[in-house]
């Protein structure tokens, strides 16, 4: 999304703060939403305390995999995608620090993360991203000052700009198994279908249109530009996905996958669907969220317009297998009820992705269902508000 219409989007977010909202009937019917039982039993959740980028992170995320039953089987032999979190391409520091320790994925964490996949097994691991710059995913990283050489040393490293075609001849074809709410299938680049394993690799953040930005919204960056943004139809595309947001203004443009007849045409209905669909399409086989330090307020530096924006420093990761459950106890880390309905905190205006997953069956919400494992919720919780 670029830089205006995000801005635009916070602030139309910040007029809508305040309103009445009653429990919508999601809410309800998500309440008594059946989740499969082999999606429960998936449902072990780590918290582990890191204080800074330090050492220590190798220790931590180790500590973390340890407690959710390791990741040996689930990596060894096997091509693993790592989906990284940059939100753009300006590395310019905020709130004093650099973009890594308040907004975006941490290099740190990746070098770890790399380090110990490569211990337990893993073939290769690519790194993607869609970012809004036509360069190379390694350009890019080294301008937010990433030491590429380092990462590529660890094992056989590949890298991804996943907003077209990048090294595909075709575009892959993924259906939502459920049928999804607003999109049956999508469009997206190989990466995210020539792979055994899918890693997302967030912060742990609020957000917003989508009232947090954790495991599951850091797959809405799956999208490709040239597919799902405002300059559709040209391989060159870099401008955001703001076809997704709103169709207004963007009535040209024919989005693969979307079903017939949608209804939701604002970005607080339509975000929280687009990413439960795409988390059908292309599940997460591991959740991780950066919260050694973060932000509260939204996801970015844009939203100050609209937002009081304050760094954070919670001193945990979290990670599991199911990303619904993942984010769960993340929003309750931070100090939110994850079942909470529209209208309240940190769901302000917009549906509660989190019950949406639930009711679509990809896992469970419910902390009385999750596993917590280290460090209790309780223990752990640093409040954002």
């Amino acid at each position: 999304m670029s830089q205006n219409r995000r801005t635009f989007i916070c602030r139309s977010a910040a007029f809508a703060l305040g309103a009445p909202f009653a429990l919508s009937g999601l809410n309800a019917r998500a309440e008594s939403a059946h989740v499969p039982a082999a999606t429960v039993g998936k449902a072990q959740v780590a918290i582990v305390p890191c204080r800074t980028y330090g050492p220590e992170v190798s220790g931590a995320l180790r500590q973390c995999f340890d407690l959710v039953g390791g990741v040996d089987k689930l990596v060894r032999h096997k091509t693993v995608t790592i989906k990284l979190n940059l939100t753009g391409t300006n590395f310019t520091w905020f709130l004093g620090r650099p973009v890594g320790e308040t907004f975006m994925t941490h290099s740190a964490t990746v070098m770890a993360l790399l380090s110990l996949l490569f211990a337990a097994g893993a073939s290769r691991v690519r790194l993607v991203e869609s970012t809004q710059s036509q360069a190379a995913l390694p350009e890019s990283l080294i301008d937010a000052g990433w030491d590429v050489k380092a990462i590529s040393a660890l094992g056989k490293v590949e890298y991804e700009n996943t907003r077209n075609l990048g090294d595909g001849k075709a575009y892959a074809h993924l259906t939502v198994p459920s049928g999804g709410y607003m999109f049956s299938s999508f469009e997206l680049n190989h990466a995210y279908h020539d792979t055994d394993v899918m890693i997302s690799l967030a912060k742990l953040k609020r957000h917003v249109t989508a009232g947090v930005t954790l495991s599951m919204k850091n797959m809405f960056g799956l999208t490709p530009n040239s597919l799902y943004g405002g300059e559709a139809g040209s391989e060159k595309a870099t401008d955001g996905r703001g076809p997704l947001h709103s169709p207004t203004g963007y009535e040209k443009i024919k989005l693969p996958g979307l079903k017939e007849g949608v209804a939701f045409r604002d970005p607080f209905s339509r975000v929280p669907r687009i990413v439960v669909d795409l988390c059908g399409a292309r599940p997460v086989d591991l959740a991780i969220i950066d919260g050694i330090s973060a932000m509260t307020g939204g996801e970015g530096p844009w939203c100050s317009q609209a937002v009081t924006i304050k760094r954070t420093t919670p001193g945990v990761l979290i990670a599991g297998l199911n990303p619904v459950s993942t984010d769960a106890v993340a929003t309750a880390v931070m100090g939110y009820n994850p079942r909470a309905p529209k209208g309240t905190r940190p769901f302000d205006y917009c549906d509660n992705t989190l019950l949406l997953a639930e009711q679509a069956g990809l896992g469970t919400a419910d902390l009385a269902q999750i596993d917590v494992r280290g460090l209790s919720v309780d223990k752990a919780r640093y409040p954002y508000d």
